[in-house]
């Protein structure tokens, strides 16, 4: 299940944002037995490059990676620790 998520994270990144970087990793296995954890979702870390996100604030970033992950934050991301950079802030 966990290669699935990692997939589908990341097709609807790239679907979203033509990064030319992009790293999912799954970090589920650091939170066993997290009280936040017992539901089965996943905890994700994402480091995504794109010109998508020139000029924009850390948090409007964010809130653009959230969107694009859409019905997966409650279905099967627990929490996910985003690092969004534009083309010339890498």
């Amino acid at each position: 299940m966990t290669a699935a998520r990692v997939a589908m994270i990341r097709q609807r990144l790239e679907q979203e944002f033509s990064p030319s970087e992009l790293e999912v990793i799954d970090d589920s296995h650091l939170h066993r037995g997290h009280p936040g954890a017992a539901d089965g979702r996943g905890h994700f870390r994402v480091r995504i490059v794109s010109g998508r996100f020139e000029g924009m604030p850390r948090l409007a970033r964010h809130r653009l990676v959230y969107a694009a992950m859409g019905d997966l934050m409650e279905t099967d991301i627990h929490a996910l620790n985003i690092e969004a950079v534009s083309e010339n802030d890498s």
